[in-house]
């Protein structure tokens, strides 16, 4: 049925579909059926606290997986992609990859903190939250960054995926949102990201646990993705102010962080500006920060760092940020291709071959070394 390669063909597929679809199947759950409620009752599935029957709530080993599982499932993708951060990248990739991390994670904290300052940082614009603007600005989509530098870049743009696989996951939110004022503990910090680095340092002792877990990076996404939007509503995605704030989001994401990026690459002399732009994206996997830092919060709060309201408030945005970043996922996957299609065009109108290193490029080399392309 090529069910799987539908579904990739969907920017950020394996995340937004399973959310979505999740969203949906909770969304019918909460109107309570009386059909379905006694069909379920029949069945001899327990009531709910609130005294209602429903499908994602049976319990055993269905309930866990499909609706309670998302933390640690993100938790394990966490583990496994940080067992794929290769330490040991070449100069040219080390450098690049330096000035795009760096470039893009000050652009998002810039914007998060400015709208911090003008709005409300947890309901602010649009029903947008510093939280979801980190979040989505901040962490790029590394499988179109691959792609996008395979097919229009050189080695070096495709070698600093290496140090922009940093920026997987929750990490600079966290530390974002410490800047902006939030009270976050070290041991909050040691929560979160401990998984990355206990799979960073096992990934680079040993090639073999690299080789192992390397699945791991995919495999956990849909059936994270399908326990979170099972903790949302629908209506949400097609709420007029969530669909406005995803789409702000991708538009500030793919103009401003690919602006400061071709600003940083043009400052330290780079003659080809398609890496910067191939990040300007938001990771699907974004998409799991909010339950991410939730779960910070609440172990701030327990150690009485974050008062109980304020890690509340991060709880109750959870599933709006959510949906937001899934809006601005899809919207720079289609932004983010096109805006390396035309700064490639317009480079080659100038005489620049983003296909060839700098020392090519400036020895007047005619010699165009094709990156083999790689797919999302």
């Amino acid at each position: 049925m090529k069910l799987k390669q539908t579904i990739e063909r969907v920017p950020g597929g394996l995340m937004v579909v399973p959310l979505l679809f999740g969203a949906l199947l909770n969304t019918v759950d909460q109107l309570h059926l009386q059909p379905v409620m006694k069909f379920l009752k029949s069945l001899g599935v327990a009531k709910t606290p609130e005294g209602y029957y429903e499908f994602l709530r049976i319990g055993g080993f269905s309930q866990e997986l499909f609706k309670d599982s998302a933390l640690v499932l993100i938790a394990l993708f966490l583990f496994c992609a940080g067992s794929q951060m290769n330490l040991r990248v070449g100069g040219a990739a080390l450098k690049k990859g330096v000035l795009l991390t760096t470039s893009k994670y000050l652009t998002g904290l810039a914007v998060g903190l400015l709208f911090g300052y003008f709005f409300d940082p947890m309901d602010g614009l649009f029903g947008l939250s510093t939280l979801a603007i980190i979040a989505a600005m901040t962490n790029g989509n590394g499988g179109m960054y691959a792609a996008l530098t395979g097919q229009y870049g050189n080695r070096s743009d495709v070698g600093a995926v290496a140090v922009l696989s940093l920026n997987d996951g929750p990490f600079f939110t966290l530390m974002s949102l410490g800047l902006l004022g939030s009270s976050f503990p070290v041991i909050a910090f040691i929560a979160v990201l401990l998984p990355i680095a206990i799979g960073m340092i096992l990934g680079n002792l040993d090639e073999d646990i690299r080789d192992f877990l390397k699945a791991g990076e995919i495999l956990p996404v849909p059936f994270f993705a399908f326990a979170l939007g099972a903790g949302m509503n629908l209506a949400s995605f097609f709420n007029p102010s969530v669909v406005t704030a995803g789409l702000t989001i991708g538009i500030l994401t793919t103009v401003l962080t690919g602006f400061t990026g071709i600003l940083v690459f043009k400052l330290f002399r780079e003659k080809s500006y398609i890496a910067p732009v191939s990040e300007a994206s938001t990771a699907g996997n974004a998409a799991g920060t909010p339950a991410a830092i939730a779960a910070a919060a609440s172990v701030a709060a327990g150690s009485g760092m974050m008062s109980a309201t304020e890690a509340q408030s991060y709880q109750d945005i959870v599933n709006i940020a959510t949906a937001q970043i899934s809006i601005a996922t899809l919207t720079t996957a289609l932004l983010c291709p096109i805006a390396v299609i035309l700064v490639d065009k317009y480079q080659r109108r100038k005489g620049i071959n983003g296909r060839l290193e700098k020392f090519e490029l400036e020895s007047g080399s005619s010699q165009e070394e094709r990156v083999p392309s790689t797919t999302v």
